[in-house]
């Protein structure tokens, strides 16, 4: 690696490959038409490799990224858990950590979509949009309150973490870490294997970090080559509410309520938040983002591992603001496409399902849409409207993520402080966690 490389830090470099990505993927547009042949040629020779490179090397080399990432989700929640809960000499703080981590969660739930709702009324998203005759969409079925409970529960655990069943695996290992805790000096020998499993996983997340920079780079030159302009047309004003939200939610719901809370200034933990942001925004899954997400919590704004390994799996299951806020402002866009006139009872309605279907729903697959089909049968507006907004809704989607794991470790930095978990001289030194942020491959290859 050269020195010049050395110079940037992660965030810039990922900046960096962010930009490059865009740019290329804007230009493949302009080069190639809808057949995939470019409009020039060159020495009488015609060029046909927009499938090559989009569908081909951006799609494969970006698959292998995001594999990459997933690859560490299971391992790493299961792990620092366990080494998390068969380190607690209180049996009462597990309960007191989710007692208060599902509260905020679903208090900033229940904010982001009272916000958008709000700027959503105000704004009138809807007003001037006709919907399409043609306009379908068929909603899945929602699972109920008690199967949900149910199936938080594994009857298998090794099919519970091959499937990447969050709630599963958090259930299992929280029990497995209670018995460890239990068991004496057997548990505390089993103990040192699992510290030194994660240190080994968490160097292994900061290995991938490093390579970043190229998977930002071919997720963004993938998607910006096959989303065009012309689809915000007539959702401009939908598309461009739900960002105003999301960012109005991400900076200021967050920065007041982590003062309020803790004291901490919160424009320390917006400043460190960047590469995990980052992260989210291309990959747009919080459980991709999430060995970025612990790392960013533990190593730069000083969470304890016993509350970060319980408060952040947890919070990318079961944290939906980002969700939340499309969904309240869906839910106004739609009914003013179909001049439907909501009450303020129905508003409420809209609050309360959405805030308790981001928990009811946690890992269900598609669960955006399944909360937002629950929340427009409530309150008897067609499901159909969804596939007004689906176009533009991958662009949202990245943006949502972002927001979400800032939510996250706001919730952790919160939980960490009352449980004095919070290492507030790591929070405020700005170098923090940075240290080991460049890897000299050179030297480990001639060490190996």
């Amino acid at each position: 690696m050269s020195q010049s490389s050395k110079k940037l830090s992660l965030t810039a470099r990922i900046f960096i490959g962010m930009g490059a990505g865009i740019i290329t993927g804007a230009l493949l547009q302009l080069l190639f038409d809808d057949s995939g042949d470019l409009r020039f040629s060159i020495f009488g020779f015609e060029f046909s490799t927009y499938t090559f490179l989009v569908d081909g090397i951006f799609s494969t080399v970006g698959a292998i990224f995001i594999a990459s990432l997933k690859m560490l989700v299971v391992p790493l929640v299961f792990i620092s858990l366990v080494c998390g809960t068969c380190s607690l000499t209180d049996p009462s703080k597990l309960g007191r950590l989710g007692l208060k981590s599902v509260s905020l969660y679903i208090l900033t739930t229940a904010i982001a979509i009272t916000l958008a709702i709000g700027l959503g009324l105000v704004v009138s998203p809807g007003s001037g949009v006709s919907m399409p005759t043609d306009a379908t969409y068929v909603a899945k079925e929602a699972p109920t309150f008690s199967q949900v409970i149910i199936n938080m529960f594994p009857t298998n655990p090794i099919k519970s973490m091959a499937e990447g069943n969050m709630l599963q695996i958090i259930i299992f290992a929280v029990l497995f870490g209670v018995a460890m805790a239990m068991t004496g000096d057997a548990g505390k020998r089993l103990g040192a294997v699992f510290e030194d499993l994660n240190t080994i996983i968490m160097r292994l997340v900061t290995i991938i970090m490093n390579l970043a920079p190229y998977g930002v780079f071919v997720l963004m030159a993938k998607l910006f080559s096959t989303i065009g302009a012309e689809m915000l047309g007539s959702l401009a004003k939908y598309f461009f509410l739900v960002i105003v939200v999301l960012i109005l939610h991400g900076i200021v719901t967050y920065s007041v309520m982590l003062k309020l809370a803790t004291g901490l200034n919160p424009v320390i933990m917006l400043k460190k938040m960047r590469d995990a942001a980052l992260f989210a925004f291309t990959t747009s899954s919080s459980s991709a983002t999430l060995p970025v997400t612990m790392e960013t919590a533990r190593n730069k704004l000083g969470v304890g591992k016993s509350v970060s390994s319980f408060t952040l799996p947890l919070g990318s299951t079961i944290n939906m603001d980002g969700t939340a806020i499309m969904q309240g402002v869906a839910t106004v866009f739609i009914a003013q496409v179909y001049g439907v006139d909501l009450t303020l009872g129905d508003y409420i309605m809209v609050v309360f399902t959405a805030t308790l279907a981001s928990v009811g729903t946690a890992g269900v697959p598609g669960v955006g849409l399944i909360m937002l089909a629950m929340v427009l049968q409530q309150v008897n507006l067609p499901v159909e409207g969804i596939a007004l907004i689906i176009g533009v809704d991958r662009l949202l989607d990245m943006t949502r993520t972002a927001v979400n794991i800032t939510g996250d470790c706001m919730v952790s930095c919160v939980v960490a402080k009352s449980e004095g978990e919070l290492d507030e001289a790591v929070f405020n030194d700005p170098d923090a966690g940075t240290k080991e942020e460049n890897i000299d491959f050179e030297h480990f290859d001639k060490n190996s």
